[in-house]
This record gives C-alpha cells, sequence and structure tokens, in this order.
C-alpha cells in the first residue's frame, strides 16, 4: 500500500522509507536481522546503515558506487540540457515504452548523495556483503571494489560470468546471501573456566 513513484534519485528518501518499515515490524515484536537491496535498492540499504544502526547485517546486490556514472547511458546525450530545457526527462525502454520521468530535482538528488561518505558512516559491528556479477552490463564490477575499499565490515563476493539481474546464477545469489545472513557462533573464549 505504499504511495509515490520511482524516481531516479531520492536515495534519502528510501532509506528513510526503510526506516519506516523496519520500526514497524520492530514495533511488532519482530527481530529484522538483515536489509537485503539490488541495484538501486542495494544503495538504499547501504545509505540505511549509514543512517540508522539499528540492522547488522546488510546485503548489497549489484549497487552503484559512483552515481555520477551511467547517467548518459539512461537519459541520452545532452542530458543536462534536456532536463534544464524541459524540467524532465522521461525514459522508455526498448520498445518505447515510458517507464519512468526523471526531474532535475531527482537528478540533483542523485548526483548530491555522497556514497564514500555514507560508506565510511556503516558501524564496524554492521557486517555487510556486496555481491556484483563479473559480466554486469548495467554496473560495472569496479564499483563493488569501491565498497570494498571503504566498508569497514565488508565481505565481497564477484559472481563469474553473472550479468546485473544473475540471469541463470539465481541459486549461487541466494545461497551467498543466505548464507552471510545466518547467524553466526560466538567464538569461544580461550579463557579456562574458574575452578
Amino acid at each position: 500500500e505504499s504511495e509515490g513513484l520511482f524516481q531516479y534519485g531520492n536515495y534519502r528518501k528510501e532509506a528513510d522509507d526503510l526506516r519506516s518499515v523496519v520500526s514497524y515490524f520492530s514495533e511488532q515484536k519482530y527481530d529484522i536481522i538483515a536489509l537485503v537491496g539490488h541495484s538501486k535498492g542495494g544503495n538504499a540499504v547501504l545509505l540505511y546503515a549509514s543512517m540508522y544502526h539499528d540492522v547488522t547485517v546488510i546485503v548489497n546486490i549489484s549497487g552503484r558506487f559512483a552515481l555520477e556514472e551511467g547517467i548518459e547511458g539512461r537519459l541520452g546525450k545532452n542530458f543536462l540540457q534536456r532536463i534544464k530545457k524541459d524540467g524532465y526527462i522521461d525514459v522508455r525502454n526498448k520498445k518505447g515504452k515510458f517507464e519512468y520521468r526523471v526531474t532535475e530535482e531527482s537528478l540533483r538528488d542523485r548526483l548530491s548523495t555522497d556514497t564514500l561518505l555514507s560508506s565510511r558512516s556503516i558501524s564496524k559491528g554492521c557486517r555487510v556483503l556486496t555481491v556484483h556479477g563479473s559480466e554486469d552490463e548495467t554496473v560495472p564490477a569496479r564499483d563493488a571494489l569501491m565498497f570494498a575499499a571503504h566498508i569497514p565490515n565488508h565481505d565481497l563476493h564477484i559472481v563469474v560470468g553473472a550479468n546485473h539481474r544473475y540471469t541463470g546464477h539465481e541459486q549461487e545469489l541466494t545461497s551467498l546471501a543466505l548464507d552471510f545472513i545466518k547467524p553466526r557462533p560466538r567464538k569461544s573464549s580461550s579463557l579456562r573456566p574458574k575452578l
């Protein structure tokens, strides 16, 4: 029953929306053990972890580190001039069907979202897994390496041969995410028990 339309930027709003969901389920006595997001959702769960420190496991699947990249491929050449002139750009799929509208405000939001700062703001107590396909045609795998370089408690897994949608690699992706989310046994103490 959520409201609103998909927006190209809006990362902070999506993190706030996640906060509402986590808060609601927490109030209903559910234990939120992890947040998982794919593509833009990967960015949303990472931004959530940088803003709120109440979920200790995050799985980022194919999120984009360099938010300033990929825009021309999605919006076309001269996108800045066109969006300033018209105030928006309508994005259509390969068949010409309307998918969503990019406003100047949402583009500014995307370009002002500081992924480096938010990555470094994730608590060391939060375990983060980034999964990325080596053949991702939408977000290059080098973005996953950037997350790995800047998130304090981070694991990285590149799925060889996987594209952005993990076609043919769904089972491997599922296993990676679920294995990471499973609770870790506590390390036993090396101290001798008192006699």
